[in-house]
């Protein structure tokens, strides 16, 4: 069973983003590691997170609930207010986006529907462009 390798990159476009690339399997005994990395980026002041997919194999039902608690960490009080509330157009988190799952990922996380409030992207760079203040 393949284990998962994180690693943490800072890059500097409009604002700064803190990139988490995933490499392996996302499940429970995972898990808590991708936590405690987000968590010590939104410790370190951390205010815009991009978590690279590219080299992800497995995204387990473990993996999903860390993202979606990445995604409640990250989206400040008023947001979560607008997205509890449910009126007017869909909340696309401008703090929390996804870039290159392969296509397997990316058909779990539309099932799943995590796509609804989170933004997926094809490359870094672009993903990194579509963060500003």
């Amino acid at each position: 069973m393949s284990e998962l390798t994180i690693t943490t990159s800072q890059i500097q476009g409009d604002v700064a983003v803190t990139v988490l690339h995933l490499k392996g399997h996302l499940h429970g005994p995972t898990e808590q590691e991708l936590l405690d990395r987000a968590s010590q980026a939104n410790e370190d002041g951390a205010k815009y997170l991009l978590i690279d997919l590219s080299e992800l194999e497995v995204l387990a039902s473990a993996g999903l609930r860390a993202i979606q608690n990445i995604f409640k960490l990250f989206t400040p009080p008023a947001d979560m207010e607008l997205i509890n509330r449910r009126d007017g157009e869909p909340y696309k988190s401008p703090y929390l986006k996804l870039v290159c799952p392969n296509p397997q990922l990316y058909y779990i996380l539309n099932i799943t529907g995590f796509l609804q409030n989170l933004l997926i992207y094809n490359n870094l760079e672009d993903a990194t462009n579509s963060f500003s203040s």
